[in-house]
């Protein structure tokens, strides 16, 4: 399979990020892989964060994977630092490799690095395999989560 390199997105990654989060029913319905202006917007907008790690899995120079990694420092909990693990895509030819553990691995260990006592994350209703996979990991379906569009 080749080495693995987890690492900092960058532009000319888009692309292929875009790709895998529109690579399934959900993403296709909220994705636009045909304008990536917006995405290259917000990309810059999470580099200019130090709070936010957008990374990317590599094999062999392809992009294979990401995932966004926040850290949200915060006053509950007696003043607990958490992050936030969102957008975790696997390219559809990795899954079942291994490949989400180890970025999930990865996520989890700069969450130490960086003073964390909780990783959080969020999944679909319907991404029912996903829940398996997290719960593999450890997590907990401990909470209800609620969203507002705006």
């Amino acid at each position: 399979m080749g080495d693995l390199e987890i690492r900092a997105a960058v532009a000319d990654d888009v692309p292929a990020i875009v790709a895998m989060l529109a690579d399934d029913p959900l993403g296709a319905q909220r994705e636009s892989p045909d304008d990536l202006r917006p995405y290259l917007a917000a990309l810059q907008r999470l580099t200019d964060d130090p709070n936010q790690h957008l990374v990317v899995a590599a094999r062999e120079g392809r992009v294979v994977g990401t995932l966004q990694l926040t850290i949200i420092p915060g006053l509950s909990r007696r003043g607990t630092v958490r992050s936030i693990i969102e957008a975790v895509r696997i390219h559809a030819e990795e899954r079942g490799s291994g490949l989400g553990t180890q970025l999930i691995e990865w996520a989890i260990e700069t969450s130490r690095s960086e003073g964390c006592q909780l990783v959080q994350l969020t999944s679909d209703k319907s991404r029912v395999d996903a829940h398996r996979f997290y719960e593999r990991l450890g997590f907990t379906a401990s909470h209800v989560g609620f969203k507002l569009q705006l």
